[in-house]
């Protein structure tokens, strides 16, 4: 689940070969696609010459989505004194005149006219056949990347599919997917809220924030998404008390939390409070996997132990 974002962006398919007249249509699609990409010469000829014998083919929709999408997007680079931007590393580092750092980073633009022909290529597909999960998601995939820093469109179209989801119940369908049950959607929520934490600007953690307390509404017990919230108000908020009010209540009811108990612990320590921290150590050390971490934990309870 974690890498559906980068998989969806990747927009490429292997169509299906069907039956009649179609079938030349989708094996030069396939033949052109795997050789050249999505927007490769020669690409858009077919495409057209498909949409018109056979209009509301779906696979031909899903090809020109994926054509205009690829064809909207340009290469940039961005240079900056940051370490990071948008949540990625440089592509490289050198110094200026003066010694200092100087990033370069590798960024995406898109002409907004053919962005939007692939926006209406897939919204026809999504009226056709609405309980097609994986071309909603494709779409707000395309609306992060196309939006970057500053997700707003993204976070409606995403708002809408969650009380979409839960007030009309669809029964989605989603391709390498048995039942797309609520878990299922849950996690792919909780990608785009990844998604969102990654880009680190402030309109990208209000988002995350945002879909959070969405999904919360659905589903108020939910850890995952209570984790979400603890982490806004520990990081964006700088609201400590907070936190630790959510990550009590996730800890009360799942123990095992170790997302819960590490920003509990580092709340502790940037509060310099070394009984909170003795509290949480040992969940960690019985909870965690990592031997490393375990270890720590271990040796970090006996020093505070000594001292007190």
């Amino acid at each position: 689940m974690r890498r559906i974002l980068a998989a969806m962006l990747a927009l490429i398919p292997v169509l299906t070969a069907a039956q009649g007249s179609r079938e030349n249509y989708i094996k030069r699609y396939n033949q052109l696609a795997s050789r050249l990409g999505p927007s490769g010469m020669g690409i858009e000829t077919l495409l057209d010459d498909w949409g018109r014998d056979f209009p509301d083919d779906t696979l031909m929709l899903g090809a020109r989505f994926n054509y205009y999408f690829n064809k909207s997007s340009r290469d940039t680079v961005i240079v900056s004194a940051e370490k990071r931007h948008l949540g990625n590393a440089p592509i490289i580092t050198l110094k200026d005149s003066l010694g200092r750092d100087v990033s370069y980073f590798e960024e995406k633009n898109y002409d907004d006219s053919l962005f939007a022909l692939a926006l209406n290529s897939i919204d026809r597909l999504i009226a056709m056949d609405p309980q097609a999960l994986d071309w909603r998601l494709s779409r707000t995939a395309a609306l992060t990347a196309y939006e970057k820093g500053s997700p707003d469109m993204a976070l409606s179209s995403l708002r809408a599919l969650v009380d979409y989801n839960y007030k009309e119940s669809p029964s989605w369908k989603y391709p390498g997917l048995g039942k797309v049950d609520n878990e299922v959607f849950k996690a792919f929520m909780q990608d785009y809220c990844a998604a969102f934490w990654k880009l680190g600007t402030p309109s990208s953690q209000e988002a995350f924030k945002s879909l959070s307390d969405l999904m919360l509404s659905y589903n108020p017990s939910d850890a995952v998404f209570m984790d979400n919230l603890g982490s806004w108000y520990l990081v964006c908020a700088k609201n400590h008390k907070k936190a630790l009010k959510i990550y009590g209540k996730v800890l009360k009811a799942h123990p095992d939390d170790l997302t819960a108990i590490r920003n509990c612990i580092l709340i502790s320590r940037r509060e310099r409070n070394t009984k909170m921290e003795m509290k949480y150590l040992p969940m960690l050390e019985k909870y965690t996997q990592d031997e490393n971490e375990k270890a720590q934990a271990r040796m970090r309870l006996t020093a505070l132990a000594g001292g007190a």
